[in-house]
C-alpha cells in the first residue's frame, strides 16, 4: 500500500512462529496463482467462482473479479492492467484490472476451460478445455483464430519457443504436444507421463518446458525437439503446479501432498521442501526476482514463501494486546511506522512477529537478533544499524542494498518522510 510519495520497506519479513497473515478471502479452494511482471500484484483463481487481485506486499485484496458461472480454474496477467481467467462455465474472460470489470468474454468451448496462457506480446491467448481442444484467441477482437484438436481432454497449455512461436498442450493421457502458434499446425507429440499432465511451465528463454502430472512426476523437456531431459520425482501423489525460477535453472512444484518442492534442475534434486498447506497445494508462482514463491491451497489460503530459507512470509500477528503508542500519535513518522509494526515487535519480549524485534535497533549489528531465522544476505552482512544505514536501506531499496534479503522490493523515495520515520524509530526504540 502506498503512502504518498513513499513505498514502505519494513513491511514483510520472514515468518517466526504460528501467527501469520495469508491472502485470505476466497470462499473455496484456490486453484491457481499468477504474479505480475513487476512483482507487485498477485492474481488467484478459485472454486468460489471468482478470481481476485492482491497487493503482494500488503497481502490485501484489491479487486474481486466476479462474472463467471462456475469455478475459476486458471488466471494470467495480460500486460500490466488486464487479466485472463478460465472457468468450468466453458468461457474465458478478459478483465480490466483497474475497474475489475469484464472486457471480453471468450466463448466457444463446449466443456470447462481448465487452463489459460497469454502470448509473450499480450496479443493472443490460448485456452485448454476438456472438449478436446485448445483455442487460440485474438485478444483485441475476442475472435478464435485457430482450434487445436486433440484425441483427449486437454488439461494444460503454455506458450514457448523463440518469441512465443509455439503452443504446448498436455492431455489426459500424459501426452505433450507442440503446435505452431500462428498457424495451429501440429509440430510433434511425446508421451512420457503415465497419467494426465496438469500444468506446463516454460523457461524464461523459451527453450525448456516443465510438465507436472497426476502420476506424481515432473518432466523437463527441451524445445522445440520435445526431448525429455529429466524426470523428477519426490511428491507423494499428483503434482498440480510447476513454475520456473527466473534463472531457468530452478523451479518450484506444488502437489496433492500439500508440499512445495524447490528444485535444482541441473541436478534433478530438491533444494528445499516446504510444507505449504493443510491439504492440496494446487498452484505455485515465483516472483520475477526469484526470491519468493506464492502457493495456492485447497485450504482457501494463498501463502508467500522465502525460497532461500523456506520461511513463510506474513504481515500480522493477531491477538496482540501490547501498547501501541503509534496508533494515537500524530507524528508523521508514527503514521509510517504503523506498517512496520505489522512485522516488528518493539520489545525483545514482545509477541513474536514475522520480522525481528526492533529493541536496541540503533547500534546493533545487522542480522544478530538471537533466534531469528535470517536470510544469508543478512547473516553475511557486516554493518551497524544507524540513521545512515537505515536511510540507505529505505532509499535504495532492500533488493539493492541487501541483495537476497527477504524484504520485497520497496523504497521510500521521499526524503522528508524517510527522515520522519527514522526519527520516530529512534524515539520508539530508545525506551526499550
Amino acid at each position: 500500500m502506498r503512502v504518498p510519495g513513499t513505498l514502505l520497506v519494513l513491511t514483510v519479513l520472514a515468518a517466526a512462529g504460528p501467527a501469520m497473515a495469508d491472502m485470505v478471502g476466497h470462499g473455496g479452494a484456490v486453484r491457481a496463482v499468477a504474479i505480475s511482471a513487476d512483482g507487485s500484484q498477485v492474481l488467484t483463481a478459485s472454486f468460489d467462482y471468482t478470481a481476485r487481485l492482491w497487493d503482494f506486499v500488503q497481502q490485501t485484496e484489491l479487486k474481486r473479479l466476479d462474472d463467471h458461472e462456475g469455478p475459476v480454474n486458471d488466471v494470467a496477467f495480460v500486460g500490466a492492467d488486464r487479466a485472463l481467467t478460465g472457468s468450468d462455465d466453458g468461457t474465458a474472460i478478459v478483465w480490466d484490472l483497474n475497474s475489475g470489470a469484464p472486457l471480453l468474454r471468450l466463448a466457444g468451448h463446449h466443456q470447462k476451460v481448465i487452463d489459460v496462457a497469454v502470448s509473450p506480446d499480450g496479443r493472443a491467448a490460448a485456452t485448454a478445455s476438456w472438449d478436446h481442444t485448445v483455442r487460440i484467441w485474438d485478444l483485441a477482437s475476442g475472435m478464435t483464430t485457430a482450434v487445436l484438436r486433440h484425441p483427449d481432454p486437454v488439461d494444460a497449455v503454455a506458450y514457448g519457443g523463440a518469441a512465443g512461436g509455439l503452443v504446448l498442450s498436455g492431455t489426459h493421457d500424459g501426452t505433450l504436444r507442440l503446435w505452431d502458434a500462428k498457424t495451429g499446425r501440429a509440430k510433434g507429440a511425446k508421451r512420457r507421463h503415465d497419467m494426465a499432465i496438469t500444468r506446463i511451465a516454460v523457461s524464461p528463454d523459451g527453450t525448456r518446458a516443465l510438465t507436472a502430472s497426476i502420476d506424481g512426476t515432473i518432466g523437463l523437456w527441451s524445445l522445440p525437439d520435445l526431448r525429455q531431459m529429466k524426470k523428477l520425482a519426490y511428491h507423494d501423489g499428483p503434482v498440480f503446479g510447476i513454475a520456473f525460477g527466473p534463472d531457468g535453472a530452478t523451479a518450484v512444484s506444488a502437489g496433492r501432498d500439500g508440499y512445495l518442492i524447490d528444485w535444482d534442475l541441473d541436478r534433478g534434486a530438491p533444494r528445499r521442501i516446504i510444507q505449504a498447506h493443510d491439504g492440496i497445494a494446487w498452484g505455485v508462482a515465483v516472483t520475477p526476482d526469484g526470491r519468493f514463491a506464492v502457493s495456492a491451497g485447497g485450504d482457501e489460503n494463498v501463502r508467500v514463501w522465502h525460497r532461500e530459507t523456506g520461511d513463510r512470509i506474513g504481515i500480522e500477528a493477531p491477538e496482540d494486546d501490547t501498547p501501541k503508542p503509534w496508533l494515537q500519535s500524530d507524528d508523521p513518522g508514527a503514521r509510517l511506522f504503523r506498517k512496520c509494526a505489522r512485522c516488528h515487535a518493539i520489545s525483545a519480549n514482545g509477541k513474536a512477529r514475522s520480522g525481528p524485534h526492533l529493541a536496541g535497533l540503533f547500534g546493533r549489528r545487522v542480522g544478530t537478533v538471537a533466534g531469528y531465522n535470517y536470510s544469508r544476505a543478512l547473516v553475511e552482512a557486516d554493518f551497524i544499524w544507524s540513521d545512515d544505514t537505515l536511510a540507505r536501506l529505505f532509499y535504495e531499496g532492500p533488493d539493492h542494498y541487501l541483495p537476497g534479503t527477504k524484504m520485497p522490493v520497496q523504497r521510500i523515495a521521499d526524503r522528508a518522510a524517510l527522515g520522519a520515520l527514522i526519527a520516530y524509530l529512534r524515539q520508539l526504540t530508545a525506551t526499550e
